[in-house]
């Protein structure tokens, strides 16, 4: 039996691979920078989803043989200009602390009646150093004023999709799987592989 070909993460969370690997079914096996000690840590330095996903993308795969899957992503709010956008995980002033960014959004939402806002996913699939292909997806909906459910992770608790009255985070994983900007873009890259064999 023919072993599976990798499909590498650029990402260390947890959450994000278990998504991907969720959603990507059993054609690819779906790894991540913790599998391989060698990758480095990349700065997220691009003022875009497009680059950041770029630069984790061809970084990683300058290291490890495959494919390699990056994405950034984020929630852009109306009312707010489009933040916290590319800033979304490090927007309460700690990166990757949920608490803080969620707390900081319903500050500035206060007062604020413009609640539409959307999460964009920025997938790059690169392999020996150089970006590839691109990919991108967006699913819109509006900020309520105070968090609602346990599951997902970021600001799942405060964003309501479209045609449903329950946040990601009650809507649970499955669901949100098939809704999600993440799951939108990842369709695109699983077509595009399928294409090219």
């Amino acid at each position: 039996m023919q072993p599976k070909p990798l499909l590498i993460v650029a990402t260390r969370n947890a959450h994000k691979t278990a998504e991907i690997r969720a959603m990507i079914g059993d054609r690819f096996e779906v790894l991540n920078s913790n599998d391989f000690p060698e990758t480095p840590v990349i700065e997220e330095t691009g003022t875009s989803f497009l680059e950041n996903a770029r630069l984790k993308a061809e970084g990683v795969s300058r290291v490890v043989d495959g494919w390699v899957l990056s994405d950034d992503s984020g929630l852009e709010v109306d009312a707010l200009g489009g933040a916290p956008g590319v800033w979304s995980s490090s927007y309460g002033g700690e990166e990757g602390n949920h608490t803080l960014n969620n707390e900081r959004l319903l500050r500035e939402m206060l007062g604020k009646t413009d609640r539409r806002a959307r999460f964009r996913c920025t997938m790059v699939l690169a392999r020996d150093g150089q970006a590839v292909a691109d990919f991108s997806g967006t699913v819109e909906g509006r900020i309520i004023d105070a968090p609602r459910g346990a599951a997902g992770f970021g600001y799942d608790p405060l964003f309501i999709p479209d045609g449903y009255d329950e946040t990601f985070s009650e809507l649970g994983e499955d669901l949100k799987n098939t809704l999600s900007h993440r799951s939108r873009a990842l369709a695109k890259v699983i077509d595009y592989l399928n294409r090219i064999g």
